[in-house]
């Protein structure tokens, strides 16, 4: 019996000293058992997470050097900005417009694509045509819709993703200029593009065609199909909301744990939040043509996800990818290292940003009828 105890007392001693031990890499002046005792107490009961103040390095592993620089960058200058009147928000909306119509005529001449502004059932409209189109997509045409929280990129400034799937995918493209807050709030939005959509699909199979968008733009292209589908109007074959704004709420982990990492959207708190509550005008937050996460997916088309881990609306996209899964839904989840909110598109040289867009164009050749 005295063996069994010494026994007993060595494996208590030896288990002790394992669990002690400083792990391989940790400092072994004793500052992480200082961190780790801290935050056994903070942490100690259910509920809350309490988490440590620390800086965040810029992922360099798998990370091209052009998103490097996109993640390294400060914060969007626009971030904190809370417009109290429709004027202050028209200024806005309006600096920043000039600043992104200002790049499209280079993007239109690299990318090479030709650009022609028309009307579609009575809404403003863009129609884009690269200078090379496959012989799969001479039948097929994409639907875009532009971010911007319902509210930013009029006109011309909402033609930046367009010309990179144009390209990219080599589809020609219809990008609908909506109309947007102040003046505009919602339904106005998904009155235009829901008439853009019925009058393509007279004179084109919406079985070869698919629509995308993102952020702003991917909740709508959601919304669009629950309304589609209550008015019993064709569906696309497919479709691809990027980080969609699918809960336009401040609902969701990310909002929480990407606060202050999104160096794009940085906090729903800022403008963002005031943006979503300009344009639902009093309207139930979960209303499903407001954040589409709430409606039912079921019959939705095949869709394609992208985010970031860096992304305040990483779990807009997540649970969204969900929703469609438990609905039974074909659905694709692209996610990038250390990219914030939408940098898919903000370097035109990124191998990332060819790789996205590429992903999305084979996504919808896989689906779209020929």
């Amino acid at each position: 019996m005295k063996s069994f105890h010494r026994w007993i007392g060595l494996v208590v001693t030896l288990l002790v000293s394992a669990c002690t031990a400083p792990m391989v890499g940790q400092p072994a002046n004793g500052m992480y058992s200082e961190l780790a005792a801290k935050q056994g107490v903070a942490n100690a009961q259910a509920g809350v997470r309490q988490v440590p103040a620390k800086t965040l390095p810029v992922p360099s592993v798998e990370v091209s050097s052009q998103v490097q620089g996109l993640i390294a960058g400060p914060y969007n200058p626009f971030f904190g900005s809370i417009p109290q009147t429709s004027g202050e928000w028209k200024t806005l909306i309006n600096q920043r417009a000039k600043a992104a119509a200002a790049a499209i005529p280079a993007m239109k001449a690299k990318f090479n694509v030709s650009i022609e502004q028309t009307r579609i059932g009575g809404v403003n409209a863009y129609i884009l045509t690269p200078a090379t189109i496959g012989p799969n997509n001479r039948n097929r045409l994409l639907m875009h819709i532009h971010g911007g929280g319902y509210v930013f990129s009029p006109g011309e400034a909402g033609l930046a993703e367009a010309i990179l799937m144009a390209s990219m995918g080599g589809y020609k493209v219809v990008s609908v200029d909506y109309r947007m807050p102040p003046d505009h709030p919602y339904p106005a939005a998904m009155d235009d593009a829901m008439a853009v959509w019925k009058e393509l699909i007279k004179t084109n199979d919406p079985r070869k065609m698919a629509v995308f968008g993102t952020s702003t733009g991917g909740a709508m292209v959601l919304a669009l199909i629950h309304r589609a589908k209550a008015e019993k109007v064709a569906l696309p074959a497919a479709i691809g909301p990027g980080t969609p704004w699918s809960d336009i709420a401040r609902i969701g982990d990310t909002y929480e744990t990407n606060e202050w990492v999104d160096n794009v959207l940085v906090t729903w708190d800022g403008w963002l939040g005031k943006a979503a509550l300009l344009y639902a005008n009093g309207r139930d937050l979960k209303d499903p043509q407001i954040s589409p996460i709430y409606g039912d997916m079921s019959g939705f088309p095949p869709t394609i996800l992208t985010s970031g881990t860096r992304d305040l609306f990483l779990s807009n996209t997540v649970r969204t990818h969900r929703k469609l899964r438990r609905a039974g839904v074909v659905s694709d989840l692209n996610v990038y290292e250390g990219m914030s909110h939408a940098q898919y598109i903000y370097s035109a040289d990124a191998p990332e940003t060819r790789e996205a867009f590429t992903d999305i164009a084979r996504f919808f050749d896989h689906f779209l009828g020929k």
